[in-house]
């Protein structure tokens, strides 16, 4: 009778005997929620742990892979640049080689020219030792 009226005024024994305000059940289910309540944020933080390993990990890749992409624009930019210099070089070499052509074909006519001179001359010449 005496735990009935403890009861109903919120009192209540333990298993040691001792007064609690919470029915024994209620405080073994109260500590049994505080015992999956501290897993759970145990588990929380491994979590955290392996989330902010995992971003460090992805990030860090994502770095490599930018370093990579800055390094390939550079080759592409490098390569568009060599093959601009060759045109330039090979429309340096072809003006050139017109340059070069008139200047044979010029000298080929002043060959030409000086030939028919020393032709005329030669011949003046022996003209001249045969008059004589």
């Amino acid at each position: 009778m005496a735990d009935e009226a403890l009861a109903r005024a919120g009192l209540h024994f333990d298993e040691l005997n001792k007064i609690r305000v919470l029915e024994p059940e209620v405080a073994q289910q109260t500590g049994e929620l505080k015992e999956e309540c501290k897993e759970f944020v145990e588990k929380i933080v491994d979590f955290q742990k392996i989330v902010g390993s995992f971003i460090d990990v992805v990030d860090n890749v994502a770095k490599e892979v930018e370093k990579e992409k800055m390094k390939a624009i550079g080759a592409r930019n490098l390569l568009k640049s060599m093959a601009k210099q060759r045109e330039a070089q090979e429309q340096q070499l072809q003006a050139l080689i017109i340059e070069k052509k008139m200047q044979l074909e010029r000298l080929r006519i002043q060959y030409e020219t000086l030939q028919k001179e020393e032709s005329d001359q030669n011949d003046f010449i022996d003209q001249f030792i045969l008059q004589k």
